[in-house]
C-alpha cells in the first residue's frame, strides 16, 4: 500500500514510472506491481550501499 500513495502522489520518481507505464498502456495494477519491484530494488541497493535517499539519482532520463 505504500507504493500506491508514492506512485500516484508523493514520490516524483515512481510517479513519473508509473505514469509513463500507465501512458504505454499498461493497466494500473500492472504498473504499481512494476513500481513496488522497482522500490524494492531500489531500497536494496541503498541498504546495501549505506546511502540516503537521493531522487535525482534515480531520476528516469
Amino acid at each position: 500500500m505504500p507504493c500506491v500513495g508514492a506512485a500516484t502522489l508523493n514520490n516524483p520518481v515512481l510517479k513519473a514510472y508509473y505514469q509513463r507505464l500507465i501512458a504505454m498502456g499498461k493497466e494500473p495494477k500492472v504498473a504499481i506491481i512494476a513500481c513496488m519491484r522497482k522500490l524494492i530494488s531500489i531500497l536494496n541497493t541503498m541498504i546495501a550501499r549505506r546511502q540516503k535517499w537521493d531522487p535525482g539519482r534515480y531520476a528516469l532520463s
